[in-house]
């Protein structure tokens, strides 16, 4: 049996604008992010396996291509060149904004264009990244995914025609979905979206983010295992002096968390400076540059999870550990610099881990027996480099927890984190996140002020005359005819509302002949706006009426009617006020 139309359009009305209809929309986002992050590392193995013969190179440093043993170890420095010949190209024609680590567009099209990113993005990133990461590029692949998961949620909301405000939360619970898949820690998913990408915990924010974040950790967990990020020993605090140890981590973590953000930008002004020929052949000749640094420190090949695993457990000496900390910090930025794409989420937590299994020998070098083992340290400097870098504390408090599922390092991490976010603010205005947006003229805390949203009184028109309940069939037409409303309230004898009566209602009325019904008999109840309710809240209670007028109430007083067509126009007006420069 068909749908009729005006059915079809309240089912419609009811997923735009209502707030079940957000949810539902939240929980088809982390379906999708899921899969797209599951098919994201699928991409990231096969093309690593491709250029390396290995399915993830750095855990073989130093071996020679699986397939082409007569190469040696020289192919590194050829496979990051064959890369940027394939994945330039593709950037330069698919999407430009693929270049680069991905976070600071998603935070720029959520503040300033309302969540909208073109849908060609996600197959665009996808593709380069992979093919970035495979051939040597040291970058993580969550900022990747994570503009990946954005815009198939901003496609999503696009196709349903989402209002900005819906849009913007859709968005960032794609982010949260693909972070959820990547590192199986949906909690720590939840408050990179908030923290990070949407700057906002309201309650509606939550729940859609919650569930894209939850849904996207189930379907991940089924199609490829419910695994920690990283295997470790117990670990836990053996003396409380252990707790300066970790607080002057924190403060060096801040020092270095900054100063790779500052190395990014300033490898990637000097590749602009130095590079004049066509920006699709960049990638290909900075990749000779890339690849001699590769043969050099080969364990820097691609995201280098393997060799995070083996710092943590000890695996290395402090000089060698110095040297994967700085030489990780040059090739991701260099990675970055030449025009390729990849995260820098990944980087600061390999560099992290360096910098505090570093700290960890030192401090049993003049404590020993008295301090845990370097791998504890080496977690904490995980969270305090990226608090250090990203400045959003609780989600890096968050993410190590859910990542290593060790409680014993959460006190030494909130004193790491706390010290190293503090002490980064005062060394930097701007986050590994932000000054990119800062370079281009974007600030997104003082140059785009939120104009104020408007409320249901501001939009709200003038109060119908309202029928009377025993008022006759006949009366209630002749006050339909003048065209101007699609319903008129009906009230008793006392004033109170009694209900809507539809003009289609009267319509079937008319049509049954069934002239002794009155205005009270075709009143159907609707919701009543309150004055100060948000234009999210009036278009829910519009749709909930089935598309009717609604009125609006203050102390008690019937105020005000708003329609579609009021919200419609208030939405209208609030794109070309979306930023407001500030100072105008």
């Amino acid at each position: 049996m068909r749908v009729p139309n005006e059915r079809r359009l309240v089912v419609w009305d009811r997923l735009r604008g209502g707030s079940a209809g957000l949810l539902v929309l939240a929980v088809v986002v982390g379906a999708g992010a899921s899969l797209g992050a599951v098919g994201f590392r699928w991409l990231v193995a096969a093309a690593t396996r491709l250029f390396s013969g290995w399915t993830d190179y750095a855990g073989h440093a130093g071996s020679a291509h699986g397939w082409l043993p007569w190469a040696g170890r020289w192919f590194v420095v050829a496979a990051p060149v064959v890369a940027g010949l394939l994945y330039g190209p593709l950037i330069h024609l698919g999407a430009r904004e693929a270049r680069g680590h991905g976070v600071p567009e998603v935070m720029y099209a959520v503040t300033a264009h309302g969540g909208r990113i073109r849908p060609r993005v996600a197959v665009v990133k996808s593709l380069a990244s992979a093919l970035c990461i495979g051939g040597g590029g040291s970058v993580g692949r969550e900022g990747p995914i994570v503009q990946v998961g954005s815009a198939l949620a901003s496609a999503l909301g696009q196709l349903v025609r989402l209002p900005d405000s819906r849009l913007r939360l859709l968005v960032a619970a794609g982010a949260a979905g693909a972070v959820s898949a990547t590192f199986n820690a949906p909690i720590a998913a939840v408050f990179f979206a908030l923290e990070l990408i949407l700057a906002d915990f309201a309650v509606e924010s939550f729940a859609a983010v919650v569930l894209a974040s939850v849904t996207s950790s189930a379907i991940s967990r089924a199609l490829i295992g419910d695994h920690p990020f990283l295997a470790l020993p117990a670990f836990h605090v053996t003396s409380p002096i252990e707790y300066l140890w970790y607080a002057g981590l924190g403060l060096v973590a801040a020092v270095v968390g900054v100063g790779f953000s500052r190395i990014l930008y300033l490898v990637e002004d000097v590749c602009d400076r130095c590079w004049q020929g066509p920006e699709w052949l960049r990638p290909a000749v900075g990749g000779v540059l890339l690849g001699g640094v590769l043969l050099a420190v080969p364990q820097l090949y691609g995201v280098g999870y393997p060799v995070l695993d083996r710092a943590v457990v000890g695996g290395y000496s402090v000089l060698f550990l110095l040297v994967l900390l700085v030489g990780k910090m040059v090739a991701a930025s260099l990675t970055i610099g030449i025009g390729g794409s990849g995260g820098v989420f990944g980087p600061s937590l390999f560099v992290g881990a360096m910098l505090g299994a570093a700290v960890g020998d030192a401090a049993h070098a003049a404590m020993p027996g008295h301090v845990a083992s370097a791998g504890a340290y080496a977690l904490v400097g995980m969270g305090a480099v990226f608090a250090g870098a990203a400045r959003t504390p609780i989600t890096a408090v968050v993410m190590v927890f859910e990542l290593t599922g060790e409680y014993s390092v959460v006190l030494p991490l909130m004193v790491a984190v706390a010290l190293a976010a503090g002490a980064s603010r005062l060394l930097s205005a701007d986050t590994i996140y932000t000054r990119k947006l800062h370079r281009r003229g974007v600030d997104l805390g003082r140059d785009a002020v939120q104009a104020p949203a408007p409320t249901v009184e501001a939009i709200a028109g003038a109060l119908p005359v309202a029928l009377a309940a025993d008022a006759r069939l006949a009366e209630v037409v002749e006050r339909f005819t003048d065209g101007r409303y699609d319903a008129l309230p009906v009230v008793d004898e006392q004033g109170r509302l009694r209900g809507v009566v539809p003009a289609v209602e009267v319509e079937r009325a008319v049509r049954d002949a069934s002239a002794d019904l009155t205005a009270g008999d075709l009143a159907a109840s609707v919701p009543v706006l309150r004055a100060g309710q948000s234009l999210d809240e009036a278009l829910d209670a519009v749709v909930r009426a089935g598309g009717v007028g609604v009125p609006v109430e203050r102390d008690d007083a019937l105020v005000g009617w708003v329609t579609h067509r009021d919200i419609l126009a208030a939405v209208t007006a609030g794109r070309d006020r979306q930023a407001v420069p500030a100072g105008s």
